[in-house]
């Protein structure tokens, strides 16, 4: 009687050997020439097991090395109905998938619920050290008698719940794989990148579980999440959520005109790039469009000025004098308010932050300071904020109720989480309210339209999103000039610091 076959783990594969009976797993496998055995992906782990099983294939399995746990949780909340809906969906999927909820919706919670659900060691991947960290809190509390860990900022733990970032994960993937039953993968639409798939592709944890707000990606790999994690089970957009688990929020365009001056060199830009365009065949609007463009910018010289004309013209959109008027007026109308401020670059920021004395933070604000001004937003002692990128994700910001965006990309994503930063339910009957200050007839109005797309509701059922009439239209050569930050009488209307 031959040896019953041996399922092991190696280093990101599953061996078998000796080779079983039938032919239920040969799809599964492949020959290794090297150490003369059949290798099989780890990811097939629980298919594979489960083929097996079905066709009564006895073997050894020596794979996993993980073991049930017992979760009692010390948080007793009430789960909102979505997340109960999430939770069913997930499991009517076989414990695989990607739930998709806006920013504030209660993920964490969510994927409290999920690790109780399937009660084995945990794995959870994030982008960033603040996520991680903030994970590890909330975790921490919910789970007091079993170890949490992290792996990540200089930390290299291995325990039965263990929080890492994505870079670290990656990195350690190998010797991480066969130890998780259960992997949660954070803002799960980092996970198809090359670097971080191996994440998923390492791992034998038959059950999976992504969480994001807009898992699109710009190079289309958004679908390999099917792949690597399942299918998306459940979605609500902040729409659906609106006035029940997040606040009522309303979105009020503003559009303000270029000055004479702005719109004359904008004209004459626009029409210097697109007679490029024209002549190169190129259209913008194609998937390819943008892409060619930048190829065609760094092969002429033509292409090369027309690029410039085009950053230019941008940048004339983006950052209009008539837009820092609109925000001089909406800073003391909601003074004071939490209010947060966002742009599409640094250098705005620091403009706004001159100009108004108000607090920023950018990428290149030292952690220290960020946690500092961060803390003063949530005390009240800096009632607004202005930000670049850096709170768009993994960023744990204090209750707002106003958002105004100067400016942003087309990024559905960025569009949803910048909207998220204010719809935190808070205390009382709050109303939660995203200015959205566009140049008019530039090619920023497109591009507002666009990015919009993400708070549309996930379901055709009546929703509480109030779309505001476009207020007046804002003229640069007609309104006050802004005080610059010396100037700048101490008012109980007027923004400070």
């Amino acid at each position: 009687m031959g040896r019953t076959p041996t399922l092991t783990y190696d280093r990101g594969t599953l061996i078998l050997h000796p080779p079983p009976r039938g032919k239920c797993w040969v799809d599964f496998a492949h020959w290794d020439d090297r150490i003369e055995k059949f290798r099989i992906p780890a990811q097939q782990y629980r298919a594979l097991v489960e083929t097996l099983r079905a066709e009564q294939v006895p073997f050894n399995d020596q794979a996993h090395t993980f073991q049930p746990l017992e979760l009692d949780p010390r948080l007793s909340l009430d789960p909102y109905p979505h997340q109960t809906e999430a939770l069913q969906a997930w499991i009517d999927r076989r414990w695989r998938g990607v739930v998709v909820l806006p920013t504030a919706s209660g993920k964490t919670f969510l994927a409290q619920m999920a690790m109780q659900a399937t009660p084995r060691p945990t794995l959870i991947t994030v982008p960033t050290l603040d996520l991680m960290h903030q994970w590890y809190a909330h975790l921490e509390a919910a789970f007091p008698d079993v170890e949490v860990g992290l792996l990540g900022g200089g930390s290299k733990d291995r325990t039965p719940i263990l929080v890492a970032t994505y870079d670290s994960a990656a990195i350690h993937a190998e010797s991480l794989g066969n130890q998780y039953a259960l992997l949660i993968c954070d803002e799960c639409h980092h996970l198809p990148s090359d670097f971080n798939r191996v994440i998923a592709e390492y791992s034998i944890a038959p059950y999976r579980l992504g969480l994001t707000a807009t898992p699109d990606r710009a190079d289309g790999r958004h679908d390999d999440l099917t792949h690597l994690l399942g299918p998306v089970v459940y979605q609500k957009s902040a729409a659906d959520l609106s006035g029940n688990a997040l606040a009522p929020f309303q979105i009020v365009p503003i559009k303000v005109k270029l000055s004479a001056q702005e719109r004359s060199r904008y004209n004459q830009l626009i029409a210097q790039r697109n007679r490029f365009l024209q002549e190169a065949n190129i259209w913008l609007s194609s998937a390819q469009g943008w892409q060619r463009f930048v190829r065609a910018s760094a092969q002429s010289a033509g292409g090369r000025r027309a690029m410039l004309a085009h950053r230019e013209a941008r940048a004339i959109a983006l950052g209009t004098e008539g837009k820092l008027r609109v925000l001089a007026d909406l800073l003391a109308q909601h003074y004071p308010d939490r209010t947060i401020v966002f742009t599409n670059d640094n250098a705005t920021v620091y403009q706004i932050s001159e100009t108004f004395l108000i607090p920023a933070i950018t990428h290149q604000t030292p952690v220290k300071e960020r946690h500092a001004v961060l803390q003063g937003f949530r005390s009240g002692e800096y009632p607004t904020l202005v930000v670049s990128h850096v709170l768009n994700e993994g960023v744990d910001v204090p209750e707002a109720r106003v958002a105004i965006l100067l400016s942003g990309s087309g990024s559905i994503r960025e569009y949803v989480q910048r909207l998220g930063r204010i719809l935190r339910k808070g205390s009382g009957n709050k109303q939660a309210l995203l200015y959205e200050v566009v140049a008019e007839e530039t090619t920023e109005e497109a591009i507002s339209n666009r990015r919009r797309q993400g708070v549309q509701p996930a379901s055709d059922r009546p929703h509480q999103l109030e779309l505001v009439p476009v207020k007046p239209v804002y003229s640069a050569d007609s309104l006050p000039a802004v005080p610059r930050a010396a100037e700048a009488p101490p008012s109980d209307g007027e923004p400070h610091a």
